[in-house]
């Protein structure tokens, strides 16, 4: 069972030390250089205790992870609420939410929480179970992304469709056959669903989606990654919005 409360490396340490929710640094013993001293300095300012610790135990610690040297306790993951995002959504004529419909890697998921804070989409939104959550290997993978991206978490994704469609969201999916991502009309308030890495999005939910898009391919491999696939989107989501 991986351990949720321990996040590690330099970006994802840093964001977490600035953000205030580690309890607890450890620092690799042997350690040198500009990036200790500075990681040193903000444990300082924000009064954390710094415990320097063997590299044998840091990679224990993570299970093997790159590290870095960096490694600490964290306050668990803080999801926010699908209700307060609403209603802090309500009151802007545009928005983007994200929807990832039974993603699996933790590394597809920090990695679309990078893109998403870099392209300023308003919130995550994934389901409570088949599908990964807030891990220190999706922390680390957003190098501090998720500090500042808020993830809600629900039971039901296809009741938290129906919700946003009555807060005025178009909901989009993601498939072969559809409008090219170039003739999308992104205005308004845009929910789109990122598939499941090797089934795509759920037949359920392709239901309630309004329009899909595609991306267009001409390789012999006919799908992209699923984070290659939500950045490509959210990034022409925000080339439409400027």
């Amino acid at each position: 069972m991986e351990n949720t409360d321990i996040i590690y490396g330099l970006h994802a340490i840093e964001e977490a030390l600035s953000a205030g929710t580690v309890n607890k640094l450890y620092v690799q013993e042997d350690l040198r250089g500009k990036n200790v001293d500075k990681i040193k300095q903000i444990a300082r300012d924000k009064k954390v205790a710094i415990s320097w610790t063997p590299k044998t135990e840091l990679s224990k610690m993570t299970d093997k992870g790159v590290h870095q040297g960096f490694v600490a306790r964290v306050s668990e993951f803080a999801y926010a609420e699908l209700s307060n995002i609403l209603t802090e959504l309500s009151k802007k004529s545009e928005a983007t939410l994200l929807i990832l419909d039974e993603l699996t890697d933790p590394h597809n998921l920090g990695s679309i929480a990078r893109t998403a804070d870099a392209t300023g989409v308003d919130a995550i939104i994934i389901p409570k179970h088949r599908a990964v959550g807030i891990t220190p290997i999706a922390v680390k993978a957003s190098t501090g992304a998720l500090e500042h991206v808020p993830v809600v978490r629900v039971t039901n994704l296809s009741q938290t469709l129906e919700k946003l469609k009555e807060s005025g969201f178009w909901i989009f999916g993601t498939d072969m056959a559809g409008t090219t991502y170039s003739k999308w009309n992104t205005a308004g308030k845009v929910a789109l669903i990122i598939g499941n890495e090797g089934k795509g999005i759920s037949q359920a939910l392709k239901k309630q989606v309004d329009e899909m898009i595609t991306i267009p391919m001409t390789g012999h491999v006919q799908s992209l990654n699923a984070s290659v696939a939500a950045s490509i989107l959210m990034y022409e989501i925000f080339r439409n919005r400027k």
